[in-house]
């Protein structure tokens, strides 16, 4: 059992005494959300929590607007979307203090003919690259900082307004500032201690470089935990805002004119067989040097996992903020890798993956990378020094998700990490994103060519 969560025999007890009537059983879908069933609390313990529960497998390969897609090998009409079992992972167990007597447990998915896991599904693709990790002897630990924004307005009364002329809850750019974002604690407070409440240790919150910008930054952990967090905490986040009357989106880049949001990925690997920091160093250890040169190998190939839609890719500006460079450094915030930190805390930061990017994928590509790197014993290019936004040498983000479709399509790095399952589950999810962002006409296309083109 994780330390930050309930036994099994904890939650019993608690439906026993009626301090839960609820238990929601859920999983990640492609896009990072929460979804799956609320369930009776006696139904659970009686009929779910030894068996699972069914869910239609398509959940796993939808787009955002749950439309059943075509061209997935894993699930079709022609299969006749067939159903998944999610098996309750009992380290995952968390009672929801701002729910009302609810509880929640994630779970895993099996395919209930072969008793498998479900390969293609976010939490079962991050788990398969930690065990890669563990193969050779090391537990990837993670730490992430997801921004967004707050608004005035309801989730509702955003939609009425076809999400145009929104007030962000503060008019000013509040980055570190205190006397700003105490305006905002009634909403960020709340989701800070409601996620600690939960047994999500929150570090901090801070105001950010946008207007109404925050972030909520979560005790690092190993890796699939720190997903499960970030999963809960997006979730969490949108409700309690809700619960006030106001909307927090994650979106990467809402408005142009705004800071982006960011999910900065630190990573880590630990020994498996002392527990100590591999990193741990006045300097760059070998094995530190070939994950940085793993993650640099794979930065374009897998920007599919740090930047999922075409909204991503707004976010990758100059002087930003967002990096555009690939390449590496001490301390640099112009770079898409920053060595931080020192002595076992040193790690690396990555700062491509946008808020709106699906934590399982993120580490998954990030521990990948990293994997890939010491497997092939990659030497590491000198850091780089300067503003890394102006360099004409270095490599650059994909500047949309056409080219980042391109990159994971024709990668043999993503196909050697990730084998050709996940590899077509993820290109199908891509390659359907840039066909609906095709079949619509914009307002700025009406304005530019309505009356004059």
């Amino acid at each position: 059992m994780n330390e930050s969560t309930l036994s099994r025999g904890d939650l019993a007890l608690a439906i026993s005494e009626g301090l839960v009537d609820t238990v929601i059983v859920a999983f990640p879908d492609l896009q990072g959300r929460v979804v799956g069933k609320r369930m009776t609390g006696w139904f659970f313990l009686e009929d779910v929590a030894d068996h699972g529960t069914e869910n239609c497998n398509y959940l796993v390969a939808t787009d955002m607007d749950d439309n059943a897609l075509p061209n997935f090998e894993f699930a079709s009409y022609e299969r006749g979307y067939g159903d998944m079992v999610a098996m309750p992972d009992w380290n995952t167990v968390r009672i929801l203090p701002w729910q009302t007597k609810t509880a929640l447990v994630l779970a895993d998915l099996y395919d209930p003919r072969t008793k498998k896991p479900v390969a293609v599904s976010p939490r079962q693709i991050l788990r398969d690259q930690v065990a890669v990790a563990t193969a050779a002897g090391f537990i990837p630990k993670v730490g992430s900082e997801i921004e967004f924004y707050l608004f005035h307005e309801s989730y509702r009364e955003a939609y009425d307004k076809g999400y145009r002329e929104l007030s962000p809850h503060s008019p000013w750019m509040q980055d570190y500032q205190i006397v700003q974002t105490t305006f905002d604690e009634y909403v960020i407070g709340e989701i800070r201690r409601n996620l600690d409440a939960c047994g999500i240790p929150v570090e901090c919150s801070k105001g950010e470089a946008g207007r109404g910008q925050h972030e909520v930054n979560l005790r690092y952990t190993e890796a699939l935990e720190m997903a499960d967090r970030n999963l809960l905490y997006k979730s969490a986040a949108k409700e309690i805002a809700a619960s006030h009357g106001r909307s927090v989106s994650f979106m990467a880049k809402w408005n142009f004119s705004e800071t982006g949001s960011s999910c900065h990925v630190h990573s880590s690997l630990w020994n498996m067989s002392d527990n100590t920091a591999a990193f741990a160093s006045d300097s760059i250890p070998e094995i530190f040097s070939q994950y940085i040169a793993g993650l640099l190998a794979t930065a374009r190939d897998f920007s599919l996992l740090w930047a999922p839609t075409v909204n991503s890719y707004r976010r990758f500006q100059p002087d930003s903020w967002a990096p555009t460079a690939i390449a590496w450094g001490t301390d640099n915030r112009t770079l898409g890798l920053r060595v931080v930190g020192h002595g076992s805390a040193q790690r690396v930061e990555s700062r491509i993956p946008g808020a709106d990017a699906n934590s399982y994928m993120a580490f998954a590509g990030t521990i990948a990378g990293g994997m890939y790197g010491i497997r092939h014993k990659l030497e590491l290019e000198a850091p780089f020094v300067g503003n890394g936004y102006e360099n004409t040498s270095v490599q650059r983000i994909p500047s949309n998700l056409l080219e980042a479709i391109q990159y994971w399509e024709q990668s043999a790095i993503a196909l050697e990490c990730f084998g050709h399952d996940v590899h077509h589950h993820i290109l199908t999810s891509a390659k359907a994103e840039w066909a609906a962002y095709n079949q619509h006409v914009s307002d700025w296309e009406l304005t530019r060519y309505f009356e004059r083109s």
